[in-house]
């Protein structure tokens, strides 16, 4: 009987080394999802929604979450941000913290994260879950859950 147990659990270990491997992001993965990040905020912080919405996927498929409000598709997701952002005032400085890059497969990265908004005004401020895909060779943002506080 020990032998049976043994021999079950020899044949699983190749299995849960896969498994593990699948659930890691390697390094240079997580530094391009991170990049995609810092991008994103440079063109924001420049006041340049276009080269913001850069970084999210070009399809109608993107998903976009903001409270009770669902987006579909880029174009309306960019019309979005242009709306609610209509002057370099309202958009203010952005600021990501707390960024904490998963892999659920070699393509595709989560990233939980808080986000603040600097302004002359007010300082909003929440957190966000983004999933990334790796498409031809590039990360973008697939789905974005943001909550404000």
């Amino acid at each position: 009987m020990q032998h049976k147990i043994l021999y079950l659990l020899l044949s699983l270990l190749p299995w849960s080394s896969a498994l593990a491997q699948n659930n890691q992001i390697d390094t240079t993965g997580s530094a391009a999802v991170l990049q995609v990040l810092s991008n994103q905020v440079a063109a924001w912080n420049k006041g340049d929604i276009n080269n913001f919405m850069r970084t999210y996927w070009n399809s109608p498929d993107l998903v976009f979450v903001s409270g009770t409000t669902v987006t579909k598709g880029w174009e309306p997701t960019l019309a979005r941000y242009k709306r609610v952002y209509d002057s370099r005032a309202k958009m203010g400085t952005l600021q990501f913290t707390n960024l904490k890059v998963s892999a659920l497969a070699g393509d595709s990265a989560t990233v939980l994260g808080n986000w603040a908004l600097t302004r002359a005004n007010d300082h909003p401020n929440g957190e966000f879950i983004l999933k990334f895909r790796k498409i031809n060779d590039q990360w973008f943002i697939v789905r974005d859950q943001t909550k404000q506080y």
